[in-house]
C-alpha cells in the first residue's frame, strides 16, 4: 500500500466514524516530514478520541502500525504518526486554534470527494 492509499483508508475509517471536515494535503513535495497529513475534526473530546481509536485499530487490522501517537489524554487534539501519513484529529476548537489547514496551504489539497459522504 503506498502513502496516498493509506491516506485515503484513513480518510474511509474516519468518515465511516462520522469524522468532521475532513481534509488530505499532500506535503511530500514542501516537507521531510511526510507525504501525506491527514486531518479531521471531531464533534466532543469523546468523538476526537473514538476517531483516534478507530483509526489506529482499523490500519492494525491491515498489518500498519503507528510510529508515534501524541495527545490521548488531552482528547482536543491527537497526532498519529504513520511515518509517511500523519493524522491530526481535532477538536472544533483546537482545529481553528493551530489552523493547520492555512498552516500547509502551500501543500496540494487532495480530492477525496469519492470517499465523503456528505
Amino acid at each position: 500500500m503506498n502513502s496516498l492509499q493509506e491516506a485515503k483508508e484513513i480518510v474511509k475509517i474516519l468518515n465511516e466514524k462520522k469524522g468532521l471536515d475532513i481534509n488530505v494535503i499532500k506535503i511530500k513535495d514542501i516537507s521531510v516530514l511526510a507525504d501525506y497529513m491527514v486531518i479531521a475534526t471531531g464533534n466532543s473530546s469523546t468523538h476526537v478520541k473514538a476517531l483516534a481509536d478507530e483509526v489506529e485499530e482499523g490500519l492494525e487490522k491491515i498489518g500498519i502500525g503507528a510510529s508515534h501517537i501524541e495527545g490521548h489524554r488531552s482528547n482536543t487534539w491527537i497526532l498519529i504518526d504513520y511515518i509517511d501519513v500523519i493524522v491530526h484529529v481535532f477538536s472544533d476548537e483546537a482545529r481553528k486554534y493551530y489552523d493547520l489547514d492555512r498552516l500547509w496551504e502551500d501543500g496540494e489539497t487532495i480530492d477525496i470527494s469519492d470517499i465523503i459522504n456528505d
